[in-house]
């Protein structure tokens, strides 16, 4: 067995071990809340779960193409508001069919994405200063174009059985996180498109000298990191069943803790959409669990941005350990 062959079993192995412990950890969690709390291990909550899952993991696979190839959205949760917003104007305050509307929230994300891609990629700025810029301009256009006010869908109730319809008891919105997550999985593990997500993470000078077009590529990655932030927007305001402009601050911050949590290296070139996944659960879990025991607020946030630290702390570790 060659050198790289012994490098690529060994990342593998490293991978599927955190996939492990993290996956370990969110059935601990779910035991332990289960004991902990007589409402926590009921089915009506482990549907709130769900649909808060669908949210933040939707956003939360957008980010993981990004953060593969070394870089960071800091705006998803601004840009996810904007997608809402966008779909309300379209559909309540222009009277356009609903397709239109939902088009339009997704096309709105996948906007904000390209351009926060051409910064980076054309401009050289980067990634956190640029992604930043981004989630202040569209923080700004969410209250100017809806005028500061929510808006509701009360004239088209179809809307919110896109997030809230049921099939088997189980929410719309669930199934379209899982069908996201399970298209992604394919973009990044069997095309092209995954492939270079990967090398411009591991050496993107390497790629740029062997001819590919890197700019190119990473814009396309940004957009479709836009386009995950626009579809959570959809599936956001189809379930509050209004478009809230002042929404989708902090949300960054739990998309990002749960690709990082899923095993996703913040220095690029490794991670996996079902790595995210789990993440996102974990976060979700974490979340209502310590709701449900009455864990004030700020203790919550307190707690949540421990776990975000420890595990930053553990990717260093792993990448000292594969150096």
């Amino acid at each position: 067995m060659d050198a790289n062959a012994k490098e690529k079993k060994k990342l593998i192995s490293a991978d599927s071990k955190q996939k492990l412990l993290a996956f370990s950890s969110l059935i601990m969690m779910i035991i332990v809340f289960s004991f902990a709390s007589p409402h926590f291990a009921t089915f009506s909550n482990f549907i709130g779960i769900l649909i808060s899952t669908a949210v933040t993991g939707l956003l939360a696979i957008g980010v993981t193409f990004i953060i593969i190839t070394g870089g960071i959205d800091l705006s998803v949760g601004t840009v996810m508001t904007f997608g809402s917003v966008m779909t309300g104007v379209i559909i309540t305050f222009m009277g356009l069919p609903l397709w239109m509307g939902v088009l339009g929230g997704l096309l709105a994300g996948t906007l904000a994405g390209t351009v926060n891609g051409a910064l980076v990629a054309k401009l050289k700025i980067p990634p956190f200063i640029a992604t930043l810029g981004m989630m202040m301009v569209a923080e700004g256009l969410n209250l100017v174009i809806s005028g500061t006010k929510p808006i509701y869908f009360m004239q088209t109730p179809v809307f919110r059985k896109i997030a809230m319809g049921k099939f088997m008891n189980i929410p719309h919105a669930v199934f379209v996180f899982l069908g996201a997550a399970f298209i992604a999985g394919i973009i990044l593990d069997k095309t092209v498109f995954g492939k270079y997500t990967y090398a411009i993470g591991s050496n993107e000078e390497a790629v740029r000298l062997s001819g590919v077009n890197v700019d190119k590529w990473k814009i396309a990655i940004y957009a479709l990191g836009g386009f995950f932030n626009g579809l959570a927007g959809v599936i956001m305001a189809s379930r509050l069943n209004s478009a809230q402009p002042a929404l989708g601050a902090g949300y960054e911050l739990e998309a990002i803790a749960a690709v990082v949590i899923g095993g996703t290296s913040l220095s690029g070139g490794k991670g996996t959409i079902l790595g995210t996944i789990i993440g996102a659960f974990i976060m979700s879990v974490l979340t209502n669990g310590l709701r449900i025991l009455s864990i004030p607020q700020e203790w919550q946030t307190v707690i949540t941005g421990a776990i975000v630290i420890i595990a930053v702390y553990t990717d260093i570790l792993r990448r000292k350990q594969s150096a």
